[in-house]
């Protein structure tokens, strides 16, 4: 019978994945609210809520791809699983795609303006460190 040693994770680690589970519940939840199947109770002007709705489909399956799969890939950092890496991967594929798309193919930045960027960056800055935690516990044996 073959048994490895788990390698014990610094206590940030967790801390980092929990709020990383987090942070990507609450995407899921946007995204819910998004195609409807959660109530929306942001107040939006008839300009913005006619951007949301002239969205391209393929934006809104990339939004889709990009939260479910950061959600199960933050899962799997929680439960230091090696799927979590992937997942995590192709979450930050999908958001860049999808807010590339976004921004550059439909009005976002006339109808919002210069501030349509910040909430896509910071999405983008969190996949991102969520990719390079992954990879970090992958290298140093944190992931099974």
């Amino acid at each position: 019978m073959s048994e490895t040693a788990a390698v014990r994770s610094p206590a940030w680690y967790m801390a980092v994945a929990v709020l990383g589970l987090l942070w990507e519940l609450f995407g899921v939840t946007m995204y819910l609210m998004h195609v409807g199947v959660l109530p929306n109770s942001a107040e939006m002007s008839e300009a913005e809520r006619s951007l949301m709705e002239s969205s391209p489909v393929w934006v809104t399956g990339l939004f889709a791809i990009g939260v479910f799969a950061g959600a199960f890939g933050a899962l799997g950092l929680v439960l230091r699983k090696s799927w979590a890496r992937p997942l995590l991967i192709l979450s930050l594929i999908a958001v860049v795609l999808q807010f590339g798309g976004w921004l550059l193919m439909t009005e976002a930045v006339s109808v919002i303006g210069p501030s349509v960027f910040v909430m896509p960056a910071i999405i983008v800055i969190v996949a991102i460190l969520l990719v390079w935690v992954a990879n970090l516990a992958a290298r140093r044996g944190w992931l099974s």
